[in-house]
């Protein structure tokens, strides 16, 4: 029994490794859809691997490293078109990154709930902005040594790759922790609310990428909208749609990025991605806190009632007046 319980969850832990993998190479064939040439070298805006692989480490543990390890040696071979030492500092690279951004979140007690607003803080500056520093230091200095990226052009590209680490994290990471925790709908759930924040959400983030008025402030009242009325579960999923549509407008030049080089466009992708995902991870975070807080309250105050209710001395009850005298004589 015992050799059967430890087989069991040692095959497991392979289909979890080898699905982390999988889903990882997956995730970057998606993400190289939307590449862009930044000096020469070949970014994007938003690079989902990295949100998988922190989203994986939050989830199944430290355990599931070596599948990110293989996920970044595929995509690099897939890339390149074979594997160098190069290559495998890049790789190295890339899983060391959001290893270090999930040790740093264990350490400062992370709940990937999400449910108090220093989770969303730790994510974004912590998980996103600190832990990504890693992958485009190494990835950068990689194609320096190797004599594809000239010294002169450092800067740029590790700003770019930055960029898109940093922002996988902070798109695709809160999304797959919501995703984690979804559950079987209810028949109390606000469905028709929830479809016209889709089709809102749809409707006014093309018109925010695309149109030529540049109105792409359009997209912050949906993302509070969500926050506000479904939390993170309607946050995540709305800040990730609103990462997608800019991401594909900018890769074409529309709306708000047209006549824009290359550089600039990332650089506005980066600003609009990330304060969409701070308004939608902050501003969740809030409201779930604040909801905690008032549950917590309202059962203290019930607790502490019945408390009070027990402890108070039971009312006397007056004996009827039977107009005779007691045994002594005495009235």
């Amino acid at each position: 029994m015992i050799r059967s319980k430890e087989s069991r969850r040692r095959a497991v832990a392979v289909l979890q490794t080898v699905g982390v993998a999988a889903v990882y190479y997956a995730s970057a064939q998606l993400g190289l859809l939307q590449e862009m040439v930044v000096e020469g070298s070949v970014v994007t805006p938003l690079w989902p691997p990295t949100g998988i692989a922190l989203g994986a480490l939050l989830w199944l543990g430290i355990r599931i490293w070596p599948g990110i390890a293989l996920g970044a040696l595929l995509t690099i071979i897939d890339i390149s078109g074979s594997l160098t030492l190069y290559g495998v500092g890049i790789a190295a690279g890339n899983t060391l990154a959001p290893l270090c951004a999930f040790l740093i979140l264990r350490r400062i007690g992370f709940r990937i709930g999400m449910d108090r607003l220093r989770d969303g803080v730790a994510l974004v500056f912590l998980g996103a902005l600190v832990g990504m520093l890693i992958s485009a230091t190494v990835g950068s200095a990689m194609l320096l040594l190797s004599d594809k990226l000239p010294p002169g052009r450092f800067w740029p590209v590790w700003s770019a790759w930055w960029v898109g680490d940093a922002m996988g994290v902070l798109v695709v990471a809160p999304f797959l922790l919501v995703l984690g925790r979804m559950r079987m709908p209810r028949s109390t759930d606000r469905w028709g609310e929830a479809a016209l924040l889709l089709i809102t959400a749809v409707a006014a983030t093309g018109v925010a990428t695309r149109s030529s008025l540049s109105m792409i402030y359009l997209v912050f009242p949906v993302i509070i909208w969500a926050a506000l009325r479904f939390r993170l579960p309607g946050s995540a999923p709305c800040a990730l749609l609103v990462s997608v549509l800019a991401v594909m407008a900018g890769r074409d030049h529309v709306g708000p990025f047209e006549d824009h080089t290359v550089l600039e466009v990332m650089v506005n992708l980066a600003f609009l991605n990330g304060c969409v995902a701070l308004t939608a991870l902050l501003l969740a975070a809030i409201v779930t806190e604040h909801q905690t807080i008032r549950r917590e309250t309202e059962l203290a105050c019930e607790e502490l009632a019945a408390l009070v209710e027990q402890l108070a001395p039971l009312p006397t009850i007056p004996r009827p007046d039977t107009g005779t005298s007691p045994p002594d004589g005495r009235p």
